[in-house]
């Protein structure tokens, strides 16, 4: 960690609590400084460190951190409507940022022992988190032996800590189980050369019979279920949300995000371009462009409202002291998928109409297009996958054991 984010967490400690207003304005005056740093950010293949800094020196990073530990408390609207917001300058930036917010929640689910350890020196983290159980972990004294490789750890280049799914053999039977290891124990693997997202800097995270102590572990039952270890801890509702809903929501802010952003570009793209081989007519003018321009609104305008309409849905239920039952989980994955399906339409629908000057390397459109073509590769955003979850689910199927729910 350099001097500049050291200093940055000094201020943050002293800075007031953000309520949800003030913490969204925080992320729209965040966007021309992403935006000026979007071009930056896909050639260093990871986030500049200015940005990094800012973050850190507003107190954000402690945006999902419960307000009993020093942090600001807030929830799923909160950090949806950032990621979105921010998205408007750069995608690469909204995902990164928001995922390193978010990995805070993993550790205030976790138990009350873990969340001391990690929040001991500064009330927040800096740790990706990658899903998949790709490594393994061996019981040994005190822990666990861990081995592997696991990739897409956003933001690895900005982290102390790293919290990984392993497999452990119980007596022939896998267990999930997460652990949780400071960044000097692990190696970074620079794998990230990919045509989109590329600011987000996802790198591989490599560990060889690295040691976790048994404290820094959570099995995946206990870290994915209804009652985590840290709500009976923690008095924030947010902690209690389901994990693969919250994830899916977020994640999908940035799509959403950098398409209307997509349609903000497309607009005044068409009101400076002067058609070629046209007798000096601006496109503005041209009845298809605006039909275009019309058609893009509305597909954006659909996608947010299906994405705000899941959102209020998780909030209200959960707030309420209620859980969400496996096919309410499936619908919501659904929607988070559609929404980041027609947040790809809308930008390929004005991408079609803007020409070939948008597919330079640095132009925002093009970037916001690559952007958006990758994160739809997500697993999650699969949409035949969580399509056919749904369907398996209303005619009374049971899922798979990797059905994510």
């Amino acid at each position: 960690m350099n001097s500049l984010e050291n200093k940055a967490d000094l201020g943050a400690a002293g800075h007031q609590r953000m309520t949800h207003d003030e913490a969204v304005a925080w992320a729209k005056g965040m966007i021309p400084a992403l935006a000026g740093r979007a071009t930056e950010a896909e050639h260093l293949r990871e986030l500049p460190q200015a940005t990094i800094d800012e973050v850190a020196a507003s107190g954000a990073f402690r945006l999902l951190v419960p307000s009993d530990l020093g942090g600001w408390g807030l929830g799923l609207r909160s950090i949806t409507e950032m990621a979105r917001v921010m998205a408007h300058g750069c995608v690469s930036s909204a995902w990164t940022i928001s995922f390193l917010m978010l990995h805070n929640w993993f550790v205030a689910r976790g138990p009350k022992v873990l969340q001391d350890d990690l929040f001991a020196t500064r009330p927040y983290v800096m740790m990706p988190c990658p899903l998949a159980p790709t490594g393994t972990a061996v019981p040994v004294r005190g822990g666990y032996k861990m081995t592997g490789r696991w990739q897409w750890a956003t933001g690895v280049q900005h982290a102390d800590w790293v919290m990984v799914n392993t497999l452990v053999d119980r007596d022939g039977e896998p267990e999930s189980r997460f652990c949780v290891a400071p960044i000097s124990d692990v190696e970074v693997d620079d794998v990230w050369q990919t045509s989109g997202m590329r600011g987000t800097g996802s790198n591989d995270i490599v560990a060889d019979q690295v040691f976790v102590p048994e404290h820094r572990t959570m099995t995946a039952a206990d870290f994915r279920g209804d009652d985590p270890p840290g709500a009976s801890v923690r008095s924030d509702a947010f902690v209690r949300y389901p994990l693969t809903p919250v994830l899916v929501l977020v994640a999908a802010a940035p799509a959403l995000g950098g398409a209307e952003a997509a349609v903000d570009l497309f607009r005044e793209h068409m009101r400076e371009r002067l058609l070629p081989y046209s007798a000096g007519e601006r496109q503005a003018a041209q009845p298809a462009s605006q039909v275009r321009l019309a058609e893009a609104l509305a597909t954006v305008r659909a996608a947010r409202l299906v994405w705000q309409d899941a959102i209020d849905d998780v909030c209200d239920i959960y707030d309420a002291g209620r859980q969400l039952n496996r096919r309410e989980r499936s619908r919501y994955r659904l929607a988070a998928a559609h929404t980041v399906r027609l947040s790809l339409q809308t930008v390929n629908i004005v991408l079609e109409g803007s020409g070939a000057s948008v597919f330079f390397e640095d132009a925002p459109l093009g970037r916001i297009q690559r952007d958006l073509v990758t994160i739809k590769g997500h697993v999650v955003y699969d949409w035949d996958r969580a399509a056919q979850l749904v369907g398996k689910l209303e005619i009374g199927e049971e899922p798979g054991p990797t059905d994510m729910l």
